[in-house]
């Protein structure tokens, strides 16, 4: 760390508001995903078309919505950030979630639409909420200053999540949901008063003003790009370097959510109802404690040691390795282990490692075109994902079937380790020409 004690109170506040963000968002995840099984699991099931779904495969639909709601969001957030910048931003929308939130404790989460609601809000609580701060920290920000307080700062996301995990997977059988909602409440509202205090430090210390982009000579027409996603399609298929990523991004989509209905239906099938919420809250501790671990004493480590060419490469592996054992053995243990080999390396090593893909592009790659992956490419993958799984365990109903899923994860991993491969090796190309 590298810190400046000028840059103490706003690294302090930014550090401070992830943590919050994260750890409500932990809070959060594993209710709303008990009490959405839990519904079905009453009721038996969910009819779609005249055929009965599992909690877990009702749950695949739910995050198909979960793209449609946070597509919305987007829309409603560029409207907005056009007028609003730093805490205000965070003022509307810390202000909706306290409103989403005393309404789900006040009129409850169990019905058979405030189910689907809770769980939608789970989702769009951290969609907003960490827009809302990046947003924030980037409008803050000058690069140097960046460069100095930028990981300290995201440390917060992962000690958050560490934290919010671990506290509910304690506490989860003291606490009615309705408590665990004003819990959320609570945070959501020292987010806005920390979100209001950073806000008073900006405007004391406010940064220099982004370089207005080249203007076209007075005898010129501006050229005219099309749409942000249109420029960004159009960068991307003209690089093979970012094509790599494209396929490492959208493989790693497709596989993770195998591998989280793979946990789940597990967890649906193998684990009393009563203690479903002790078995998920755990999986979700164990993978924010390896996150918190791996990050404070590996990812430096292994991104100096190893370079960023081979710590791309890590996750892949693990998780072939992992989804071979679930195919092996699909029990409680291997269908925990596929969350935590793919979330707990995937916040912290290999996010770091894929970001750093992105400092050896250009400016206009930076932005459109990571926008374009960011955007597009991971909400078409998931998308993929969910329409795979689902088809899967429609036509191969049992439990035990769910094991071949592993087959395509495999593929994909195997896929995935290639383009990862190709990137890094062009990484380090880039990087000896810079």
């Amino acid at each position: 760390m590298n810190v400046e004690r000028r840059d103490i109170p706003l690294v302090a506040l930014m550090f401070g508001y992830f943590f919050l963000v994260i750890t409500t968002f932990w809070i959060l995840k594993p209710i709303k995903k008990t009490a959405f099984i839990g519904h079905f699991t009453e009721t038996g099931g969910l009819d779609l078309f005249g055929t009965t779904l599992t909690g877990a495969q009702a749950e695949l639909i739910a995050k198909v919505l979960n793209m449609v709601v946070a597509f919305v969001a987007a829309l409603v957030f560029s409207g907005l950030a056009k007028n609003l910048r730093r805490e205000k931003l965070t003022f509307v929308f810390g202000g909706f979630s306290a409103a989403a939130l005393t309404a789900f404790a006040v009129f409850g989460t169990r019905g058979a639409v405030t189910v689907w609601l809770f769980y939608l809000f789970g989702d769009l609580f951290n969609t907003l909420m960490l827009a809302t701060f990046f947003a924030f920290l980037n409008d803050s920000m000058s690069p140097d200053r960046a460069k100095r307080t930028y990981g300290p700062i995201v440390l917060g996301g992962v000690v958050g999540g560490a934290f919010g995990s671990l506290f509910v997977n304690v506490k989860i059988d003291d606490l009615t949901n309705q408590q665990w909602l004003f819990i959320g409440l609570g945070l959501t509202a020292l987010i806005i008063v920390v979100a209001w205090a950073a806000g008073r430090v900006v405007a004391k210390n406010p940064p220099p003003e982004a370089v207005a982009e080249e203007e076209a000579p007075p005898t010129e027409a501006p050229k005219k790009e099309g749409s942000a996603a249109l420029a960004g399609a159009r960068l991307v298929a003209r690089s093979r370097y970012l094509l790599a990523i494209v396929t490492i991004v959208g493989i790693y989509e497709l596989v993770s959510t195998i591998l989280d209905f793979q946990m789940t239906a597990t967890i649906e099938a193998l684990v009393p109802k009563a203690d479903q919420g002790d078995a998920f809250s755990t999986v979700y501790a164990v993978t924010n404690a390896v996150a918190l671990v791996v990050q404070l004493f590996l990812t430096g480590w292994l991104l100096q040691w190893l370079g960023v060419r081979r710590v791309i490469l890590i996750l892949p592996i693990v998780v072939a390795a992992s989804s071979l054992g679930y195919f092996i053995a699909p029990v409680v243990l291997m269908g925990g282990l596929l969350s935590v080999s793919d979330n707990s390396l995937n916040y912290s090593l290999n996010q770091s490692a894929r970001e750093a893909l992105y400092t050896v592009t250009t400016r206009r790659e930076k932005y459109q075109a990571k926008a374009f992956i960011d955007m597009f490419v991971q909400r078409f993958a998931k998308a993929l994902a969910v329409g795979l799984a689902l088809l899967i365990t429609i036509i191969f109903s049992d439990f035990g079937d769910i094991r071949w899923l592993s087959l395509i994860a495999i593929a994909g991993a195997v896929v995935w380790f290639f383009a990862a491969r190709y990137a890094g090796k062009r990484f380090h190309e880039r990087a000896k020409e810079d």
